[in-house]
């Protein structure tokens, strides 16, 4: 009698290759659907966010009687800016921090009755309200790399007020911009009717504090009118400090994810809009509180007419 010899079963190099490769192909569809769901969260974060946002503005108008206002006056120099007192001064983000759930922050610096100067601490504080999941794309946050104020830590914001459609002069001195846009209800051109910094004809811009707007002030209708949209401060050196006037605010004049050749991060004229991480388009808030994508192929007419507050354009469906 001799005991039978056991055969052990395994898979031949072949099988095993062949395992592999399906594994492979199986992960290979796998990534774009489950990319896909992650961006279609972030997307969503991102429009409860602004509803949240549209929601603490409105807040502010029950409480205030209007808008929340930006600044009188900026002088884009920190040793100035920093001492100006705290009614001509701050951001329309900077006044709504109580209804975001940020008022011991408000109170600790004196926001918006102090200086910004006293509340330098604070104006870097990170606001996760204030920030897209779908901008990953920031190396440091709160940032120091701006224009006006360099060296200064700003905590960041994705979302800026809309200042209107009309876009090309600034103040004292023309600029080249490749979208001049003017308003001629505002004056004669050129003049404050291309002023989309100072005199823009939406409702956020960076010294509307010296007009007072209210809700019944939005002539074309609070559900066609543009409130906020987003940004991304890695494209332009003007967005994303919440405490400032100055980069709270961009205009539609500029097409929508528009990237001027060249791609130059502080060439504010042609980037002084709104940009979006999200595929095709951009969340907004419009003025009556609701948020909708915005996809970035829509007409650029159609486009700045929804930034408008009293325009009187007829809008198509978009």
């Amino acid at each position: 009698m001799f005991p039978r010899t056991k055969t052990r079963a395994g898979f031949t190099l072949i099988e095993l290759l062949v395992v592999i490769a399906i594994i492979a192909v199986l992960i290979g569809l796998l990534l774009p659907a489950v990319q896909k769901v992650r961006e279609a969260a972030a997307r969503t974060k991102c429009a409860n966010n602004l509803k949240q946002l549209g929601l603490a503005v409105h807040a502010y108008h029950d409480g205030f009687n209007q808008i929340p206002p930006n600044a009188k006056t900026i002088n884009y120099n920190w040793a100035r800016d920093s001492t100006v007192a705290g009614p001509n001064t701050w951001t329309w983000i900077a006044r709504i921090l109580p209804y975001v759930e940020q008022g011991a922050l408000a109170n600790q610096y004196n926001i918006p009755n102090g200086t910004l100067g006293q509340a330098q601490a604070g104006i870097a504080t990170i606001i996760p309200v204030l920030l897209c999941p779908s901008d990953g794309t920031e190396t440091s946050n709160p940032a120091t790399d701006w224009a006006n104020i360099p060296g200064i830590s700003l905590g960041l914001t994705n979302y800026k007020g809309c200042s209107g459609s009309n876009w090309g002069f600034n103040t004292s001195s023309t600029f080249t911009t490749a979208f001049p846009v003017a308003d001629l209800s505002l004056g004669p051109s050129p003049g404050i009717a291309e002023d989309g910094l100072d005199h823009g004809n939406g409702i956020f811009y960076r010294t509307d504090g010296n007009r007072r707007l209210t809700l019944t002030g939005i002539t074309d209708g609070t559900s066609n009118t543009f409130m906020i949209g987003e940004d991304l401060h890695s494209l332009d050196q003007h967005c994303g400090g919440w405490a400032y006037p100055n980069y709270v605010n961009s205009t539609c004049a500029i097409p929508l994810n528009y990237a001027d050749p060249g791609h130059t991060y502080t060439n504010w004229p042609n980037r002084y809009s709104f940009h979006s991480n999200h595929p095709n388009g951009a969340n907004f808030c419009f003025a009556d509180g609701t948020v909708r994508f915005v996809n970035d192929s829509i007409n650029i007419d159609t486009y700045r007419a929804l930034a408008t507050i009293h325009g009187g354009e007829v809008i198509n469906a978009y």
